[in-house]
């Protein structure tokens, strides 16, 4: 690595350390001391935890994206990271910067994230809810149902671009929660020690964690369905949302942040229960990565640039499909192969492939009538150019001999007389 690229390195790394510093102070200030401070200063912490969880924020994306690609372009290609980083930086202008405005609402971001993951917008169906208590003040009954809105079109959006795109669609493009740090970061990790791969027996136990937290999310989930419409149900929806509070912030936030700091970027990605439900969708959508476009080389760099400990390498060697529930589309083993062998893809996307390559064939095909005709275009106009020119040459010819003619019968008739005349007057001159 040049000099260059260990400079923007440890540029990333530090903003990284503020992003994560910044968001354990002033989140503790403003979830725990703002709850006891006089009404002004738990209002300013409130304004600062929102500045920094959307315009900070999408500071960071953008400075970390671009130091990012250009540091990973120094060793290799970056189609598919480019791909990732434009998506994030989309979703972050669009939930962090442009909705709030429009909607003068700085906690959109509550709801780019569907179910299971967060039961959150459920919790605005109840009017006893601390979260409905808290915000309806402030958003009133038009903004809550405005949230409530924006949470079903995001959640159809990551839906239906899952179904056609697989799990990429939202783990490395749209994901505003670790997504979009695992792909805006991802040469700065682990802030702290070397890059580390996950060893099969931490994999087998994330497996049990993976699930565990998937029921738990599930759970919660349904419960707050049963609640709201009516059916009696075990449990006191204080305590409940108390308790997936604690949870976000313990299991999910701290623990994603602590994989950054000591481990991976893709570290929460292993237990997600969005991604593992996303995952499901992924096998309806055919999500695939296709390894036969050459021959691999048995360079191991796919392998050593999966994010997720997936052996791609070992189906490469052989052309078989990587169909595993891990993968988060992230595309970076397409991006590592030299040889360009790796291509991420779906059933949706191979039917945009098959069409593309069937409208170049019928291009192709059109091409040889296309010159047969322009062939034949040049054909006639080179027979009505001839024609023409011969028509031209006939005319000219015709009134060249017409002329020539003419004048000589004007000579001819002109002499003659002149003869004539000359003749008579030697006859005349005779006779006199």
């Amino acid at each position: 690595m040049n000099k260059t690229a260990k400079t923007e390195r440890h540029i990333l790394k530090a903003i990284l350390w503020s992003y994560i510093v910044m968001c354990l102070i002033i989140a503790g200030l403003n979830y725990g001391y703002a709850a006891k401070a006089p009404p002004a200063t738990a209002s300013f912490l409130n304004s600062v935890w929102h500045f920094y969880e959307n315009q900070i924020k999408t500071v960071f994306i953008l400075v970390g994206s671009f130091l990012t690609i250009r540091i990973v372009r120094a060793s290799g290609r970056t189609t598919m990271r480019k791909r990732n980083l434009i998506g994030i930086i989309l979703t972050a202008l669009v939930v962090h910067i442009i909705t709030p405005f429009f909607l003068h609402n700085n906690e959109i971001y509550f709801f780019t994230m569907p179910l299971p993951w967060t039961t959150t917008p459920l919790q605005l169906f109840e009017p006893k809810t601390a979260f409905f208590l808290s915000r309806n003040p402030i958003w009133g009954s038009a903004g809550i149902s405005a949230v409530i809105l924006f949470y079903i079109c995001f959640s159809v959006i990551v839906l239906v671009g899952t179904i056609l795109f697989g799990r990429r669609w939202q783990c490395s493009t749209l994901c505003l929660f670790n997504g979009f740090a695992s792909e805006v970061f991802e040469p700065a990790f682990p802030l702290i020690g070397k890059k580390k791969k996950m060893k099969p027996g931490m994999r087998k136990a994330f497996i049990v964690i993976k699930w565990l937290f998937f029921a738990m999310a599930v759970g919660l989930s349904l419960w707050w369905i049963l609640f709201l419409v009516g059916i009696p149900i075990v449990g006191n929806f204080k305590r409940i949302a108390a308790f997936e509070t604690y949870k976000y912030l313990c299991t999910e936030l701290l623990m994603a942040m602590f994989f950054w700091v000591a481990f991976i970027g893709r570290g929460y990605c292993y237990y997600c229960p969005l991604g593992t439900t996303l995952s499901l969708f992924g096998k309806l959508a055919g999500q695939k990565i296709q390894t036969n476009h050459t021959t691999c080389i048995g360079c191991k760099k796919c392998n050593t640039a999966c994010p997720m400990s997936i052996d791609i390498f070992s189906s490469a060697q052989i052309g078989a499909d990587v169909k595993e529930s891990r993968c988060v589309g992230c595309g970076h083993c397409v991006d590592a192969c030299p040889v360009k062998t790796l291509s991420y893809s779906t059933k949706f996307i191979e039917r945009l492939a098959e069409k593309k390559q069937s409208n170049q064939k019928i291009e192709t095909a059109e091409e040889p009538e296309l010159e047969k005709s322009g062939e034949q275009n040049i054909e006639q106009n080179i027979e009505q150019n001839v024609e023409q020119n011969v028509e031209q040459n006939v005319e000219q010819n015709v009134e060249q001999n017409v002329k020539q003619n003419v004048e000589q019968n004007v000579e001819q008739n002109t002499q003659a007389e002149t003869e004539c005349m000359i003749k008579k007057e030697e006859e005349f001159t005779q006779q006199k």
